[in-house]
């Protein structure tokens, strides 16, 4: 009689926790495929960063063999494209990348070495490689979707002093980033210090860029344990892995694949309040012009169109955008104020587009900028700039107008009430005078 083969145990799971600009990381990548000698490596990454990823790796092979690079074969984007899309959340992606990479600079070592080193190991020793991230167009629509309004503030102003800082080659904060203090960010005491003070500066976007991808690289893992694999090491940010052992001891926990990659709900609120907005200065337009102050109603008009032109115009210039761009927001901006659906950032990037053309290599050009300046010489970047500051320029236009400029013109609360109320009545007697 035969005895049955053994039954199958649990894939040996070795997680080995890195920071993405580390030598140190590498090392411990290189060692731990090494000793363990795994029949499948697991790593951080999606298809598009893979993709990326991998592009960058046969760059540098061919740089280094001397072979001529592959040309660019895809198209030039289409401006009224990614203007549908979110463009201010593609300025952050592309500016977070940015200061990860001045920090790769910093320390000699380009982002995302220890998943590269992963990568070449697996193809040269036939390992099998297996992708557990979550697609990054869902993290980072889920990270800003999730985000309220003042999050998203705070943000975009720490990228800006971070992109600032990153830039500034005297800077003591960038002259003081060494590899010993990178190295230092796998340490579980300095992780926890600052997944917490990022809990504190964001809690939704922590929520969708820890917690939701904690548990999303948690189902890769716990699926690899029931694998036919013997040995598997998984690479992941040392961030992750406190909370991929959590599950991995919790597995009941674990949060639903489709509650992962759903696309984040949330209401209209900014149209909504634009509409209102809109039907709220339409009527006080009205009510003024019915009252009889017409001087008054004149001067507004007056102030609204040139703070607008103002501001937009002027914020356009600052990034560097085309005078004819410039030119288009200032005109433009007093008039796509008023309408929740338009926005003057649009038009701007639509003839800044037409007067200095992006590129196909724009896209590989911006993920290899090494400084500021070098970024806004990249048409498709200042395109997308020159967007979110014109309506920027626009939104603070707005403010301004009603907070400094409306007793600049002498109006006060209780005049502008009573305007407001004579002209309401003699609009209401018009209507049924007329009807």
């Amino acid at each position: 009689m035969s005895t049955p083969p053994p039954e199958k145990t649990m894939t040996e799971i070795h997680i080995v926790g890195t920071a993405h600009v580390s030598q140190k990381s590498i090392d411990e990548v290189r060692e731990a495929v090494d000793t363990i000698n795994p029949d499948v490596i697991a790593i951080e990454l999606d298809p598009g960063r893979f993709a990326a990823l991998k592009q960058q790796m046969k760059e540098a092979k061919d740089a280094a063999d001397g072979t001529a690079p592959t040309p660019e074969t895809h198209e030039s984007p289409e401006i009224r494209d990614l203007l549908k899309g979110n463009f201010t959340l593609m300025l952050v992606q592309w500016i977070l990348a940015y200061v990860q990479r001045k920090i790769g600079m910093n320390v000699g070592i380009e982002p995302g070495a220890e998943m590269k080193e992963a990568i070449r190991l697996a193809e040269e020793r036939g390992i099998r490689l297996v992708l557990i991230d979550r697609d990054i167009r869902i993290t980072l629509a889920r990270f800003w979707g999730g985000m309220k309004i003042l999050e998203k503030i705070k943000l975009i102003w720490a990228l800006m002093q971070s992109i600032f800082a990153a830039d500034d080659e005297d800077d003591e904060t960038a002259e003081g980033i060494d590899k010993v203090a990178i190295d230092e960010l796998t340490n579980p005491d300095i992780i926890e210090m600052a997944l917490e003070e990022f809990r504190k500066f964001s809690p939704n976007g922590a929520k969708a860029l820890i917690d939701e991808r904690d548990a999303y690289l948690a189902h890769g893992v716990i699926d690899l344990e029931k694998s036919p694999y013997e040995r598997a090491v998984v690479v992941v940010g040392a961030g992750h892995v406190p909370g991929i052992t959590k599950y991995r001891e919790n597995p009941s926990t674990l949060p639903p694949m489709a509650e992962l990659l759903a696309k984040p709900k949330h209401y209209p609120w900014g149209k909504i309040i634009g509409g209102l907005f809109v039907a709220m200065f339409a009527v006080i337009i009205i009510a003024i012009a019915f009252s009889g102050a017409t001087d008054l109603l004149v001067w507004a008009i007056i102030y609204w169109v040139l703070l607008h032109a103002l501001f937009a115009g002027v914020a356009t210039l600052l990034v560097r955008g085309h005078p004819f761009s410039a030119a288009v927001a200032a005109a433009l901006a007093w008039a796509t104020s008023l309408n929740p659906f338009l926005a003057a950032g649009w038009f701007a990037a639509i003839v800044e587009a037409k007067m200095r053309p992006p590129t196909a290599g724009d896209l590989k050009a911006i993920s290899k900028a090494e400084s500021l300046g070098e970024m806004f010489s990249i048409p498709l970047f200042r395109i997308l700039v020159v967007a979110a500051v014109a309506n920027v320029g626009s939104s603070l236009a707005t403010v301004c107008f009603f907070v400094f400029l409306t007793p600049l013109l002498g109006v006060d609360l209780d005049m502008m009430t009573q305007i407001l109320m004579t002209g309401l009545s003699n609009l209401w007697q018009f209507l049924t005078g007329w009807i």
